[in-house]
């Protein structure tokens, strides 16, 4: 009895320890990360279960999906070039440059995912966020891991 005791704290402890580890890295990527805006198309619809949320999609990712050939598999990363304009703009690089960084991408269910693909906010506030035309990111230079901090209005300001 002992003995099975001692394996379920050993596996909550292992479980615990790297659910922190992950969430250290995010924070990480939020405080040291690279700013950069993603052109996003968003979908307001609304989820039951989960109260109001955003579906975004972001023109680098269908950029990526028309540009890049071969596209990893399903489930499989790769890391994509891209410029960062002075307004810190991203945009995928051309196939002759090497972009000013690296971002990591992922390929679920056939589609380019970068970081996420929903915006969450309380209930009743949609239309604050209707006015969103840029995904605000902040991406490891490193990893190239992408974690989205914010949306902001078509002149960058944030909502």
């Amino acid at each position: 009895m002992n003995r099975t005791r001692a394996l379920i704290v050993l596996g909550a402890l292992l479980v615990l320890g790297a659910v922190n580890y992950s969430i250290a890295g995010k924070e990480s990527t939020i405080r040291n990360g690279v700013v950069v805006y993603l052109d996003l198309a968003p979908i307001d619809p609304r989820s039951i279960m989960q109260g109001d949320y955003m579906t975004l999609r972001f023109r680098l990712a269908q950029d990526i999906r028309t540009t890049v050939k071969p596209l990893p598999p399903e489930g499989g990363t790769a890391l994509a070039p891209i410029n960062i304009a002075t307004n810190k703009v991203g945009s995928l690089a051309l196939a002759s440059e090497t972009g000013n960084i690296r971002i990591r991408y992922r390929i679920r269910k056939g589609e380019v995912w970068l970081g996420t693909n929903a915006f969450f906010f309380e209930e009743g506030r949609e239309p604050q966020y209707r006015e969103a035309r840029y995904g605000e990111f902040r991406v490891d230079p490193t990893s190239g891991e992408a974690v989205l901090v914010g949306l902001r209005d078509a002149g960058l300001k944030p909502l």
